[in-house]
């Protein structure tokens, strides 16, 4: 296997913990490594995993797990698992696997997922939908339908997610999430394949010329896979339209990388609102 096969890698760094006796990684974790990449492929899809598996009435299960040991890996080591989607039979999912520290090889294995029944664990063909979604994401297509709108047309799934996010994660009042602006301004919602939104974010005027990004909420799940940088750029992308010459926002303090990374600078002290630290970030058009 070489590392062009593969177009997911989920990056790790050897823990102490995973080293045996003879300071190489001990075998059975890169049976843990090959599990925790195929989580991050899944996030990759934008498929919440046991969300989706619900809605299409079944599960996947591991039928067969093979390993070929080529070198070791050792502490500290920062290593890339590569996973790949080879095969789909009528039931069967084949991933292919492998482990590499730079472009060397140290571990390729592939794992057998059967569909089925979570409760009899009887196997289900693989369903249509789940099927093309492994075909569009190994053949590079795009993986979320990010849609702009007003509060009428999205407010719906824009209120169950910031509900998940602000209120219920991050327990700020009720009464200081929702205000009159959510009628007025422009809403954008990220869905995955299945239809699920997986994120939002609004975008209203602050001054003359001066666009404001707010309310921008990811569930927990699907951070780190994108979807944040896609509402972001949905809003930037909207307001540069309208002819605006700047985007700011009030970052929670946590998140401030991530907008600077998008092109934004912080400018002025750190402040708290609804009990969280914020900083004030600005991008010019």
């Amino acid at each position: 296997m070489k590392r062009g096969e593969f177009r997911f890698f989920d990056r790790l760094r050897v823990r102490w913990a995973e080293v045996d006796m003879q300071k190489i990684v001990f075998n059975g974790h890169y049976l843990m490594y090959f599990d925790t990449a195929v989580a991050g492929y899944w996030r990759a899809m934008a498929m919440p995993y046991h969300e989706t598996m619900a809605y299409l009435d079944g599960d996947l299960y591991v039928r067969k797990a093979t390993l070929e040991y080529l070198a070791s890996a050792r502490y500290d080591d920062t290593l890339e698992v590569g996973i790949r989607c080879s095969r789909i039979g009528n039931s069967s999912i084949l991933f292919a696997a492998a482990v590499f520290r730079g472009d060397v090889l140290l571990v390729s294995g592939e794992l057998i997922y059967v569909f089925a029944d979570p409760k009899t664990q009887t196997s289900l063909p693989v369903p249509p939908q789940l099927r093309t979604l492994l075909q569009d994401f190994e053949a590079g297509k795009p993986m979320l339908d990010v849609r702009l709108g007003t509060w009428d047309q999205l407010g719906r799934e824009a209120q169950a997610i910031r509900t998940a996010v602000f209120v219920q994660e991050q327990q700020i009042p009720a009464e200081m999430e929702w205000d009159a602006a959510d009628a007025s301004c422009m809403h954008v919602v990220a869905y995955n394949r299945f239809g699920m939104a997986l994120g939002t974010g609004r975008l209203l005027e602050h001054a003359p010329g001066v666009a404001r990004i707010g309310r921008m909420a990811v569930l927990q799940t699907m951070r780190g896979a994108g979807v944040g940088r896609a509402l972001l750029d949905a809003l930037v992308e909207c307001a540069r339209q309208r002819g605006e010459q700047q985007v700011l926002l009030h970052a929670q303090a946590s998140a401030a990388g991530f907008y600077a990374r998008a092109g934004f600078s912080p400018r002025g002290d750190p402040f708290e609102e609804a009990g969280i630290a914020h900083v004030e970030m600005l991008r010019a058009l």
